[in-house]
C-alpha cells in the first residue's frame, strides 16, 4: 500500500469567469510549491482551466478541490471538478477529440485527459459531473490508480 500524506485542501468556487482565473492561479501556485517543473505547470493549468470552465459552462458553475499529495517521491497534486448540472449522457462521445456540446473547439475532456497522469470521470445524466485529475512531479507513471 502506498503512503499518502495530505496536505490541506483548498476548495474554490467555479461561478463566474473570475472564478477560472482563482481557480489557474492556485493551480500554478501550488504546483510551483510541490516543485513542479515549468512544462509540468502548464500543462497542469491548461488542464485545469479548460475542466473549470467546463464546469461553469456545462455544469452550471461548481467548485474545485486541489489537494496536495506527498508521496514523499515524487508529489503530486490532485484536483477534483465537481458541478450538479444535467451531467454528460454520452461519456464515450464527450471523451472524443472534437465532439462539443457548446460550440467550442471540442478539446476540453479529451485535452486535459492528455495532459495528466491520471484521469477520471463520473457523470449522472441530471446529477451532475465529477472529474477527478491527478499530476506528479516528474510525470510518474500513468499506471497508478486515483488517491482517494
Amino acid at each position: 500500500m502506498t503512503h499518502t500524506s495530505h496536505l490541506a485542501t483548498t476548495t474554490l468556487p467555479i461561478g463566474s469567469d473570475a472564478d477560472l482565473a482563482w481557480v489557474r492561479q492556485r493551480v500554478r501556485q501550488t504546483a510551483t510549491d510541490l516543485g513542479f517543473g515549468l512544462v509540468q505547470q502548464t500543462k497542469l493549468v491548461t488542464a485545469a482551466s479548460e475542466l473549470a470552465r467546463n464546469t461553469l459552462i456545462h455544469g452550471g458553475g461548481g467548485h474545485v478541490e486541489i489537494t496536495p499529495l506527498d508521496h514523499r517521491h515524487p508529489r503530486g497534486l490532485r484536483l477534483v471538478f465537481v458541478d450538479t448540472g444535467p451531467g454528460i449522457r454520452d461519456l464515450d462521445q464527450a471523451m472524443t477529440d472534437g465532439y462539443t456540446s457548446g460550440g467550442g473547439l471540442g478539446l476540453g475532456l479529451s485535452g486535459a485527459r492528455r495532459l495528466v497522469q491520471e484521469f477520471a470521470l463520473d457523470s449522472r445524466p441530471g446529477q451532475g459531473t465529477t472529474v477527478t485529475v491527478v499530476a506528479w512531479a516528474g510525470g510518474a507513471p500513468a499506471s497508478r490508480p486515483v488517491p482517494q
